[in-house]
């Protein structure tokens, strides 16, 4: 089987793999909606008082709100996605196996983290953003090149986001037990992604700051892409730069921690 094939095919079983959990799926696709209904009035009571806040009007800034709640698994801004399994592998020695296999690690979890990520947006993606649809005026684009360029967006988002969840997952290697370190990288997520609020709408130096760091390219630039907020080249390229620059990162600890491996001689 050509490198491809077996890419595709490990992209494959992660998406099978996640399609498998119909009743945790449900159960996310309620949270979301939920959770999105709070977030959407509170924004409206905002925004009432603040129009235009952040550059945005009302009804886009309810549709950053939908968006966002639909891409919450598919960008993986709680984790919870492969670096979970990757962590336990490597505290349990296991991982000596992963290294074993005629096929690079990063490359092997990054197909099925893909996979993953493509169940969640089509699972639990679609539905809460219809269902906000129905109860919010929403500034959804006509356009299908808007919607094929806000995909793209979102398929760079999950690779900058997976190479970040990736080098915390290698963390183990040194820490034994990385479940901190990813929790910690959670929690800098949530804030820094655009989860609770458009990183437009923070002030002055720590709006420049936050929306410099990667992880603005997992939420706030495909919303902004949706929203035509932003050009999509340029957030291509912020996305690509972030990618290639994390991936690399990647690399360098992954090679580092194959040498611990080996003196360990385990």
């Amino acid at each position: 089987m050509g490198t491809g094939r077996l890419y595709a095919a490990v992209a494959a079983s992660g998406f099978r793999r996640y399609a498998t959990y119909r009743t945790a799926t449900a159960a996310g696709v309620f949270t979301n909606s939920v959770f999105g209904l709070i977030l959407a009035y509170t924004y409206l009571a905002v925004w009432n008082e603040r129009p235009h806040l952040g550059g945005y009007d009302q009804s886009q800034a309810l549709t950053f709100v939908w968006v966002s709640q639909g891409l919450l698994m598919t960008v993986a801004v709680f984790g919870g996605g492969f670096e979970e399994e990757l962590i336990e592998r490597i505290r349990t020695g296991d991982v000596a196996v992963d290294l074993y296999r005629p096929v690079d690690l990063q490359g092997w979890w990054l197909a099925s983290d893909l996979g993953r990520a493509l169940f969640h947006l089509l699972g639990r993606g679609v539905v809460p953003l219809v269902f906000g649809a129905l109860l919010f005026p929403l500034a959804l684009p006509a356009s299908p090149l808007t919607w094929v360029a806000f995909v793209l967006a979102v398929g760079l988002g999950v690779v900058v986001s997976f190479a970040i969840r990736f080098v915390v997952a290698l963390s183990a290697f040194w820490l034994l037990d990385g479940a901190g370190v990813a929790q910690l990288a959670g929690l800098t997520a949530v804030f820094c992604s655009g989860m609770l609020l458009p990183l437009n709408v923070f002030p002055g130096t720590l709006g420049e700051v936050v929306r410099l760091l990667p992880w603005s390219a997992l939420l706030q630039a495909p919303v902004d892409v949706l929203l035509g907020a932003a050009d999509p080249l340029p957030t291509y390229g912020f996305q690509i730069a972030w990618a290639v620059v994390l991936l690399g990162v990647g690399r360098l600890v992954q090679s580092a921690a194959t040498r611990r491996v080996v003196v360990q001689g385990g």
